[in-house]
């Protein structure tokens, strides 16, 4: 620390810019420019519904008014308040109990600190086409052991339909991707949380210089990053850039030491609020594929083409909600796995 003195100030910025300029950060190779990922335009525009995807217009549900925390009333005294809790908590006594019951049923009778316990293998080998990379396990994952079991997450219904696998797959398929597709799984923090909000900024620093030495050991063709919030802490911990203005699709580094490109996918969480349905993301799978095929040869550069979509984003997270209430009924409570579901079911109240 520098003492507190006249000047102080300046020298402390002085130091503070030549300590990171001296950083060194290893040289990077630059990717040849490739057809931008966001030709897209939002608008009240009439769009195809895929059969695979169509969503029966259920009635309008009741939502209840969202009201915000008024103070009470000067009769409203708080002894009041709380002598009405209590008498709503002896009408429900077994409230608690009841949602203690469910989350244990839905491990198996593990609790959340057991399953954070447990960890999720990754699923990669060497000379991958494609290395799809995520933040971190989710409780669901680690419980079962396999990648992207939520039944509301896009990737297993967006990898079919982008032609990347030629059958629809799911969670339990994962480990014969590697074989069969050429395709792998990794994370670039190992440890499971409810929520990627759990993680500290340090095990995401850490995760990326884990995740360097990883694809530069196992050399992928492609690493693909489920979600821009992976890509940026990687970026900037790899190669000193701090991202700005991030665009979808590939990116302008290849990983040191190999010949591995970057490609960045919109996250395939249903939360993905700039794409909430798996239709609206299918475009960057497509792309994803005809990037692999033209650097391995099998198309060649004038065949990959970008093509232009549009869809009204008002619609699509109107038809999101309707998805995950059909999803929710087959797997209740799947949206409690995450810690940022109530924070998005906020925002989407105050966004309303």
């Amino acid at each position: 620390h520098f003492p507190d003195v006249s000047g102080s100030c300046f020298m402390s910025s002085f130091f503070f810019f030549s300590f990171f300029s001296s950083q060194q950060y290893p040289e990077v190779q630059h990717v040849a420019p490739y057809p931008s990922m966001d030709h897209y335009t939002e608008g009240p525009v009439d769009e195809p519904v895929m059969a695979e995807l169509s969503v029966h217009r259920d009635p309008n549900f009741y939502q209840e008014p969202f009201y915000p925390n008024y103070l009470p009333a000067p009769n409203h005294y708080p002894e009041q308040v709380s002598q009405q809790n209590i008498r709503e908590h002896q009408q429900h006594p077994d409230l608690a109990a009841k949602k203690a019951k469910r989350a244990l049923n839905r491990f198996n009778g593990m609790s959340v600190a057991e399953v954070m316990a447990k960890t999720l293998p990754d699923v990669i080998t060497y000379n991958l086409d494609i290395l799809i990379i995520g933040i971190n396990p989710g409780l669901l994952s680690a419980y079962k052991g396999h990648h992207y079991p939520n039944p509301g997450n896009h990737f297993w219904k967006c990898l079919f339909l982008s032609g990347l696998t030629d059958q629809q797959l799911n969670y339990m398929h994962d480990q014969s991707l590697p074989e069969k597709y050429s395709i792998g799984f990794t994370n670039m923090v190992e440890r499971t949380t409810p929520g990627s909000k759990d993680l500290s900024s340090k095990e995401i620093r850490e995760g990326g210089r884990q995740l360097l030495e990883k694809l530069q050991k196992y050399k992928p063709l492609i690493a693909a990053f489920n979600g821009k919030g992976i890509y940026e802490t990687f970026c900037k911990e790899t190669f000193g850039v701090k991202a700005k203005n991030l665009e979808f699709g590939l990116q302008p580094y290849k990983i040191p030491e190999t010949e591995t490109v970057c490609y960045l996918m919109p996250s395939s969480s249903p939360r993905c609020a700039q794409f909430p349905r798996a239709q609206d993301k299918v475009h960057f799978y497509i792309k994803l594929k005809e990037l692999r095929d033209q650097m391995k040869g099998l198309a060649p550069s004038r065949e990959v083409v970008e093509t232009e979509y549009s869809f009204d984003l008002q619609l699509a997270k109107e038809d999101a909600k309707r998805i995950a209430i059909k999803e929710e009924q087959l797997d209740p409570e799947y949206e409690s796995c995450s810690a940022l579901h109530e924070e998005t079911r906020h925002s989407n109240n105050s966004s309303n």
